[in-house]
């Protein structure tokens, strides 16, 4: 096995896997092998079999957002039956890349997904909806990950770059990732997921009862029933 350096890598007793360290270069399997024999380990992904694997979480420029995001996904998943939530899940998109999202909305298999889950317990296949908090990772969320997402076909992809004070929210349309700009009252509507409206302003600003208020304004539309409705057909 060779690193990205091109060094060869000589495993120490013959049998037991060598450690993930950043900048592995790997197939899938052999990271999946590695990352399986590391349970201590909470994070790591595999990007063009590029491996890497993240810093301790600060509270604010990671932590907290991120359950701001949890707290609103979670609510629209409670709100519409036949819609799933993951938190931090690896995600098999393809022979060269398992990501590991902060957060994944999908739409459940029985429903018309595009997504399912492996034997083992995995998401195979491009989730509907892809969310990444961006602070030191900012880079690669916005331009590598990016790429293998719209290379894979993900409907909607997230960035919240938390350090610029940014949220960058793309649809794929036509091979493309479009950017969506908020309307006339600061609010993006997902093309997908009907009803999963979001105050942009009160987000970055951590007014979340606002970003809620929001929220519930589209779970309340007719055309979130509608969903609701062709969701559980």
């Amino acid at each position: 096995m060779t690193g990205i350096s091109g060094t060869k890598k000589v495993r120490g007793d013959g049998s037991a896997p060598l450690p993930l360290e950043n900048g592995d270069f790997l197939t899938r399997s052999e990271f999946e092998r590695r990352y399986s024999a590391m349970p201590h380990l909470k994070k790591a992904e595999l990007i063009e079999r590029i491996v890497y694997m993240a810093s301790p979480l600060r509270f604010e420029p990671h932590a907290e957002p991120h359950a701001d995001l949890m707290i609103w996904l979670g609510t629209y998943k409670i709100a519409t039956p036949g819609v799933r939530l993951g938190d931090n899940p690896t995600v098999r998109l393809d022979l060269d890349n398992e990501p590991q999202p902060d957060a994944v909305l999908l739409i459940d298999g029985s429903s018309g997904g595009q997504s399912r889950l492996s034997a083992d317990g995995y998401i195979e296949g491009a989730p509907e909806l892809v969310v990444e908090i961006a602070a030191s990772t900012a880079n690669i969320d916005f331009r590598d990950k990016k790429e293998v997402y719209r290379r894979n076909a993900v409907p909607e992809y997230i960035v919240w770059r938390v350090l610029d004070g940014e949220l960058d929210w793309f649809v794929f349309s036509r091979g493309e990732y479009v950017s969506l700009t908020p309307d006339a009252g600061g609010v993006i509507r997902s093309h997908l997921f009907t009803g999963l409206w979001l105050d942009v302003s009160a987000l970055l600003a951590g007014d979340m009862p606002q970003v809620l208020a929001t929220l519930q304004t589209g779970l309340a539309s007719q055309e979130h029933a509608a969903f609701r409705q062709q969701l559980s057909a």
